[in-house]
């Protein structure tokens, strides 16, 4: 696992992961799988593609993870109530 990659769910994190802190490790994770801190002009739009998907799927994964003793992040937003 890479050092640099921080846990993005509750409680080791006092706030919900802003979507800089996924972008974050993100980046940190596809530069441990490629090897490289910045790539080369000719692999930049790969880089790019594989950070955006990996914090797409992050996104979803926190957004769908349920905590045993915590409410999850869908229950924790009320629901819009219609006007009488």
């Amino acid at each position: 696992m890479c050092r640099s990659i921080k846990t993005l769910r509750p409680p080791a994190l006092p706030h919900e992961a802003t979507e800089d802190d996924v972008r974050a490790a993100a980046l940190q994770f596809v530069r441990k799988v490629s090897g490289f801190r910045a790539p080369a002009a000719h692999n930049r739009e790969v880089f790019d593609r594989a950070v955006d998907e990996i914090a797409e799927a992050t996104a979803r994964l926190l957004d769908d993870l349920e905590i045993r003793g915590a409410h999850s992040a869908h229950t924790a937003r009320p629901e819009p109530q219609p006007a009488p």
